[in-house]
């Protein structure tokens, strides 16, 4: 850590009782409050300076909540998706946390921290095993961000698992210190089969605050009360998303990590952590069989 603001900003979250302030700030989120949540919007948006002018309905008192609002739908066509039949999409707006391959079953979390792949996908060890030396792309998404995450490619619906755990912020500062940070906060894993690649998975990971994840064949996932790993079977339903389709959102900022088989995916090269992204733009491509 570079100085004592941003040490106290860390150690003060391992005190902080972070899942009784994340459903407190769930409660005033979804709260309809008329002229109140009118006055959390506005501020929020002088506050994140949000773009008000991509969202589909850009008059605040439109919004009955403040959830409403920070899973905003954009306008049609503010986010193209890229059309190159092989490219990878960007699932998410944000930032860039870390890109690359992963190591073994070894995945950069930040400069000079690592966490388990297995221990990221609940310690499943067979999956694990699946990814190991595969590629991965994790995206920061601010306050400020669309909240929205999208698929990086198509795929059909195998499986997913809800792991609970742990709420610290996700943010670059506690990403730094916080070991093992991915893996121990609580997430979604979605795995999904492509007729190209194989298997692949995207991570929506929970943080402080974030009062709900959702994905759009599950519903609303978290925050959990319970501490054991919750498997939802889809191979029977047959649930197909196509390239940049909507996944799922966060109320309020977080993570989502993309992961993908050895050897099957190249990213493009401008990306390098810290670079800012939007959903849709060109993550990479799939490599030519």
């Amino acid at each position: 850590m570079t100085n004592i603001a941003d040490e106290i900003k860390v150690k003060s979250q391992y005190i902080m009782p972070k899942r009784l302030l994340s459903q407190a700030v769930g409660k005033l989120a979804s709260a309809e409050m008329g002229k109140g949540t009118e006055f959390l919007i506005k501020n929020f948006i002088k506050y994140y300076d949000v773009d008000m002018k991509e969202a589909k309905t850009q008059d605040i008192s439109k919004y009955k909540s403040f959830n409403d609002f920070f899973v905003r739908e954009l306008k049609k066509g503010a986010r193209p998706i890229v059309a190159e039949t092989k490219a990878l999409a960007e699932p998410a707006d944000g930032m860039i946390s870390e890109i690359g391959e992963i190591y073994k079953d070894a995945v950069l979390q930040a400069k000079g921290h690592y966490y388990s792949l297995e221990a990221l996908l609940g310690g499943d060890a067979k999956e694990a095993k699946y990814f190991e030396n595969g590629s991965f792309v994790t995206t920061y998404l601010s306050p400020r961000n669309y909240h929205r995450v999208h698929m990086p490619l198509k795929g059909k619906l195998e499986k997913m698992l809800f792991i609970p755990g742990d709420l610290f912020s996700v943010n670059p500062l506690t990403a730094q210190n916080v070991d093992n940070l991915f893996a121990r906060n609580e997430r979604a894993v979605c795995f999904f089969e492509n007729e190209e690649i194989g298997r692949f998975a995207v991570v929506m990971v929970g943080a402080t605050i974030v009062s709900s994840i959702a994905t759009v064949f599950a519903g609303l996932l978290a925050p959990s009360k319970g501490k054991e790993v919750t498997v939802y079977n889809y191979q029977d339903d047959n649930i197909v998303l196509e390239k940049g389709e909507e996944l799922g959102r966060f109320l309020l900022g977080s993570t989502t990590i993309c992961i993908f088989p050895k050897g099957k995916v190249n990213f493009s090269k401008e990306l390098k952590a810290g670079a800012p992204v939007k959903m849709g733009e060109k993550l990479g491509e799939i490599k030519s069989k």
